[in-house]
């Protein structure tokens, strides 16, 4: 059995794998909104659809930023 000295590798995918959950829930919840609004109101999804992946890119270049840091840091 290893003890917590014996470990040996990254810690940085470690915390990328942690970090990961911001962008799951921010991608989860962007589109969620626009099922919601897409259910209330049936006209306006082209307008929602387009800021909803206006907002996808952000939230994953978030996701790749850090896996580029991760392995910078590494």
């Amino acid at each position: 059995m290893l003890s917590l000295l014996e470990l040996t590798g990254s810690i940085n995918m470690i915390g990328y794998a942690i970090a990961t959950i911001g962008p799951a829930l921010g991608v989860a919840w962007i589109f969620a909104s626009v099922i919601n609004g897409t259910a209330r109101q049936p006209e306006a999804r082209g307008a929602m659809m387009s800021t909803a992946f206006i907002g996808f890119a952000v939230v994953e270049a978030l996701a790749i930023i850090g896996i580029a840091l991760a392995f910078v840091l590494n």
